[in-house]
């Protein structure tokens, strides 16, 4: 058997035991249902994008190896899912959009916490922080791989096996669904496609009671161990004996798909609340002033400095009362509000000001093509007329063409005429002079 030197992301069951998730604190439990949970988010997107199988075995594959390497507690399960399926996409030939893979996930995450499905915006704030995230996380899954992807799957293996082995039809898809259901274990990252492929066809032909060639060991002929064999149908009893995978949430840092700012406008609101008391007091300073200088400017009318300290500290009490009552309150709400009217105001003048610049432009350009019609008009007119008058002189050449061709043909048949009678004439006198000849030689005496 020949097998590719970069395939070699294999782990023993110690490091698999001291993985960094165990190492900040996650229990064995916690870590298998996670595993199997991003496994399930893997397998439910890939049908819902539409894409092949293979793409999804490879997002598995590389979603194992990940979490090798890297702990649960720093690296959200949903967003490394998410990434997994988008990278795999590509590595597969079979390449979804950014913006394809964020909205599956969001709905899915609606779906499975029964949440309002609400549509993710690709506008939002909220989206453009999920795609740098989603792009971040692919490239600490190309860094902790070593930019090494190379995934090879046990299915390709299994057909030849069973051929091999003249196995019936109905074992080829039982070991094929084993297949699938194997990626949802550590069984990738422990053993090499060969061992899984030969550990899948003997849990399906135990499960049909097909017999297979045991006195020279058929495994032995695929280089496999029994050992080997019986740890894969092992991991696979207790993925079966496990129930439905649900989401912990275990990660320190990231939020969820469907998590708004909401707990960051929770924070801001208080502080905002804390601000008009600290206002009013402001306003309590500004006020007490203005009563001691009034209270300290009628000395000299009258009265004692007892009398004075009394006045004082009645206006005191009066300037305290005004400023605790609701009335004044309102009032200097009233001119709070004042300066964010008329940052409205100017926003609405600006916006009318831009309404009025963008019709005027609009009226300059109609104007400029009416004006080019108009030219194109005028050339038009132009044309024609210089058409016409080129009619006109063609015309008239033809007519004095014809009339010259005229009277060349009449002072031919002129000159012929004047010739034909010249002929008759000769031609009579010369048939008359005969005739009196004739006349002399019979006649004589006469």
């Amino acid at each position: 058997m020949i097998y590719t030197v970069i395939d070699t992301f294999y782990l023993t069951d110690e490091q698999l035991k001291n993985s960094p998730s165990r190492k900040d604190g996650i229990e064995e439990a916690t870590e298998t249902n996670l595993r199997i949970y991003g496994c399930d988010l893997i397998q439910e997107s890939g049908i819902l994008l539409r894409l092949p199988q293979a793409v999804m075995a490879t997002g598995q594959v590389l979603f194992h190896r990940f979490y090798c390497k890297k702990s649960f507690a720093r690296f959200n399960v949903k967003r490394v899912a998410a990434s997994c399926v988008w990278l795999a996409s590509k590595l597969e030939e079979s390449p979804r959009k950014a913006r394809q893979v964020l909205i599956v996930f969001h709905r899915m995450e609606c779906r499975r916490e029964n949440l309002p499905i609400v549509h993710l915006d690709p506008f939002s704030k909220k989206y453009a922080e999920l795609k740098t995230d989603l792009s971040r996380t692919e490239r600490h899954i190309l860094k902790e791989m070593g930019f090494i992807c190379h995934v090879e799957h046990p299915h390709k293996f299994i057909s030849n096996y069973l051929a091999t082995l003249k196995t019936p039809p109905e074992l080829t898809q039982e070991a094929w669904n084993l297949a699938n259901d194997s990626l949802r274990t550590t069984l990738c990252v422990q053993f090499k496609s060969e061992v899984v492929a030969c550990g899948v066809v003997y849990a399906a032909a135990r499960r049909f009671q097909v017999p297979l060639p045991e006195n020279e060991p058929w495994w032995e002929v695929f280089d496999a161990e029994k050992s080997a064999i019986d740890e894969v149908c092992r991991v696979l009893a207790h993925l079966y004996s496990l129930p439905k995978a649900q989401y912990i949430p275990v990660c320190k840092d990231g939020d969820s798909f469907t998590s708004s700012n909401k707990s960051r406008d929770s924070q801001t609101q208080p502080v905002s609340k804390e601000v008009l008391p600290s206002g009013a007091s402001a306003n309590n300073d500004t006020v007490t002033p203005k009563a001691a200088a009034s209270a300290t400017i009628n000395p000299d009318s009258g009265g004692s400095k007892n009398s004075v300290v009394k006045q004082a500290l009645d206006m005191l009490k009066e300037s305290k009362k005004g400023d605790d009552d609701p009335k004044s309150m309102a009032v200097e709400g009233e001119g709070r509000e004042e300066p964010i009217q008329s940052k409205s105001e100017h926003r609405t003048e600006a916006s009318g000001e831009r309404n009025k610049e963008r019709e005027r432009d609009r009226d300059r350009e109609r104007e400029r093509v009416k004006a080019r019609d108009r030219d194109r008009g005028r050339d038009s007119d132009r044309e024609r007329e210089r058409d016409e008058i080129d009619r006109d002189r063609d015309k008239v050449k033809d007519r004095k063409h014809r009339s010259k061709d005229r009277a060349k043909d009449s002072g031919g048949h002129s000159e012929k005429s004047r010739h034909h009678s010249s002929r008759d004439r000769d031609y009579h006198s010369s048939s008359y002079s005969s005739r009196e000849k004739d006349r002399h030689r019979h006649h004589p005496y006469s």
